[in-house]
């Protein structure tokens, strides 16, 4: 299947934060959009998440361990690990989860 990102609906996740999500069998893949400034608050699911870098700078707390992600970085959330972030610019990020975000449908 071949899909358009522009064309499929947004999701806001937080106040500067929205996004565009396609599911396939066992995978759920996000094109995040994220505002200056924006706060990712502090949270955990059961979806091992990867989280990678476009374009920006992202400080990324994960499991009391903050960390500055940049264009090219790539990080890997265990399943069930608390985690929060802010956008210390305007960020473009691709998430992928495992198993598929049934609440992102």
């Amino acid at each position: 299947m071949n899909y358009n990102i522009k064309n499929i609906p947004s999701k806001e996740l937080a106040k500067g934060i929205s996004g565009r999500y396609i599911h396939t069998d066992h995978n759920t893949i996000g094109f995040i959009t994220v505002e200056k400034g924006a706060i990712l608050p502090e949270h955990s699911h059961i979806h091992e998440q990867i989280t990678q870098m476009v374009s920006g700078k992202f400080e990324m707390t994960i499991d009391g361990v903050t960390q500055i992600l940049e264009a090219g970085s790539v990080c890997v959330i265990p399943s069930n690990v608390t985690h929060s972030a802010v956008a210390l610019s305007d960020c473009e990020i691709i998430d992928t989860f495992y198993p598929v975000r049934e609440d992102y449908k």
